[in-house]
This record gives structure tokens, sequence and C-alpha cells, in this order.
């Protein structure tokens, strides 16, 4: 069955464009608009629609009234968010995304009608298909969970036994890891929100997140996961020196790598190179960095996320012997970037979210 959409937005122009956008898609059934969210609420009671394209900024009721409304009323539709390119509009991104909202796509600035059009339909139409699939295997797993040989142990002790390729030879590590590397998407924000307030400072290391995102927004991310964990968090700046109990979150829109200083300590460099799997941050460029200055001390973390970025860095880093762990499918929001991790052999244990930190911690002690 089509997923049915309610666009709301106070523009004309753009409830126009994003109607006649998915209008193209067989798999995708417009059910009607709103200009606001008093209306979208109203029109969300008749119309029962899955998603929402929900813009923030709106008269009357804004976009995180209806994501509270919905939260509050335990209304089963989502949305993907239109956000503005500006730091407000990254800060209240941060806050629908809190609230449970899929996934967000930046409102195109300038440029002509077509390119606007363009840019709307490459990159809305993914994120309404991932929910989709995200809605069903959803569905899907709650009933695998409430089955009784669905239990699992506390923490999983074994390597995938799902990944038809076989695993990645590595090196035997004789070193524990000194540098935390993240890779990680689509339900980022909720999941960085969950896991790394686990781990308490101080753990001794830094920690190198790319999270996919355009410019501002990762600024807006790296303040909101600052105010909630016990570690520094904040975006990361072109050459400095990586701290130990510090996370860096590569800036949207710009590739980071991390290269040996004079000292040869690591330091954050920051370049405008082209994306890498579609992505600038690329997580791949982030880990063939890491790979190349630490070897086998890096933990690498695999998150949820769409499509394959940062499993050919795995590889490299498993080659090395650096310890891998993947984020499992049922806590994840889009099983994308895990699951071509798993299917490439090169991670050694998937975990729920809630274990995640636990076993990163493990890494950093014994080898």
């Amino acid at each position: 069955m089509p997923i049915k959409v309610l666009v709301v937005d106070d523009t004309i122009l753009y409830r126009k464009v994003i109607g006649d956008i998915l209008k193209a898609e067989d798999d995708i059934e417009v059910v009607g608009s709103a200009n606001n969210g008093k209306i979208a609420i109203s029109r969300i009671n008749t119309l029962k629609p899955d998603l929402l394209t929900l813009d923030i900024e709106m008269p009357v009721c804004n976009g995180i009234e209806v994501l509270e409304y919905l939260r509050e009323n335990r209304v089963a539709t989502n949305a993907i968010m239109l956000s503005s390119l500006t730091r407000k509009g990254g800060d209240m991104t941060m806050k629908a995304l809190e609230l449970g909202a899929f996934d967000f796509i930046p409102k195109p600035e300038g440029g002509s009608i077509a390119e606007n059009q363009a840019f709307i339909r490459q990159t809305l139409i993914p994120k309404i298909r991932a929910y989709a699939r995200h809605h069903s295997i959803r569905s899907v797993l709650s009933g695998r969970k409430s089955s009784p040989t669905a239990a699992r142990p506390s923490r999983p002790t074994t390597t995938p036994s799902t990944a038809p390729a076989a695993r990645v030879a590595a090196k035997k590590r004789t070193r524990p890891s000194s540098i935390i590397a993240i890779g990680i998407s689509t339900g980022g924000p909720n999941a960085l929100t969950r896991m790394l307030p686990m781990l308490r400072a101080p753990i001794g290391v830094p920690i190198v997140v790319v999270q996919h995102m355009p410019p501002l927004f990762t600024k807006s991310l790296a303040a909101s996961l600052d105010n909630k964990c016990s570690l520094q968090v904040k975006e990361a700046e072109d050459g400095e020196v990586l701290q130990d109990n510090v996370v860096y979150i590569a800036p949207g829109g710009k590739q980071m790598k991390i290269v040996a200083d004079a000292s040869g300590r690591g330091k954050v460099k920051i370049t405008d190179d082209a994306p890498e799997n579609n992505c600038k941050p690329s997580a791949d460029y982030l880990f063939r960095s890491v790979a190349s200055l630490f070897k086998e001390q890096v933990t690498a973390l695999i998150m949820t996320g769409m499509g394959n970025d940062g499993t050919k860095g795995l590889r490299l880093l498993k080659r090395h012997g650096a310890p891998v762990i993947a984020q499992d499918e049922q806590s994840c929001v889009v099983y994308g970037m895990p699951k071509e991790a798993v299917n490439a052999g090169v991670v050694d244990i998937s975990l729920p979210l809630d274990q995640i930190a636990a076993e990163t911690v493990r890494t950093l002690k014994n080898p």
C-alpha cells in the first residue's frame, strides 16, 4: 500500500512543489495539505496520514508544537521536517528530532525553481521510503521481540552470524584503543543522545564523529549533546589537537580527517574535498585517516543510517585489527550503514544501542 503523506507548510509554493513531487511517485499518496500546525492537527485526526512533511517555522502553531501534540496524544503519525539553513533552524531541528521526528531535510535557498525541485526530490523521496521500510520492519521486529525464542543475552559475545561475506582477515590486536571513531546518519541525533551520556568522563581518549548533516546543523547538534553529556562535545575546528574526553563532531558540508601534528599526536584537519558516497562529511573519509594514524588502536562504531558510508574505511581498520561495533537492526532507525558493514564482514559484534557504550569502554582497557 502507498504510504499516506500530509504536506504541511505555510508557504503555498512549497506545498505545491512538495505535493507535485510526491504525487508523481506510485508508492506515495498525498492525502492533503495544511498551511499551519493547527489545521494540520485537525487533518491528521480525519485523514490519518502515516507521515507528515512538516515545516518547522509556521504561524498559529509551528512544527514543534505539532510534534508535541503527536507525542502527548500518542498519535501513530511521524514527520520529516523541512528546516531553514539558519542557526535557529538548526536548533529547532534538534528539538524536533528529540521529540521523535524521523528525519529532516534543509529547505533549498537560492537556485532556480527546477534546481530546488530536483533537490527536494533527491533528498525527500529516499527519506520517505526509508520511513516506510522502518515502519514495516518495526512491526515485524516488535512481533519477533515478543517471541520467547527472541530473547537476547545481556551482552552478545559472538560475531554477527548473518554476514554472507567472509570476515576480513585482521592482524592480532596487541594494544587497547586510544581513540573512538563513529559513523552515523539517519536517526543519529537521538542515538547519540542516548549513547554518548553513557560514556562517562573521564574515558581517557578523544571521540571523533561523522554525523551526516548540512552546515550549521552540526553546531546545533554539538551544543545539544554537550548539555547532556559529562564529556565535552563540540563542532571540530581545523588544526585543533585532539584532547582526551572531548567529542569532536565533523562540521556539516566539510570533510574531516585526523592527521599527525609535529609531536605525533592527532589533530583535526577540515577540508573541502569532494563528497564520498554522496556524503560530506563522510565516515569513510574519517575512518581512513584514523586507520592510517592509529592502526589497531581505534574503536570504530557504525550506527543507524541510510546507505553504505563507512564500510570501506572499516575494512582498512579491520585489517589492522581494530575492533568494530555495529548497532543492531532492532535499535536502528534505519538499518543501512550497519547492515552494509556486517555484510562486508568487517563487524566484530552487533549490539543494541544501550549496550554499545559498555562494549566501547571495554575496548579501551583490553586489546
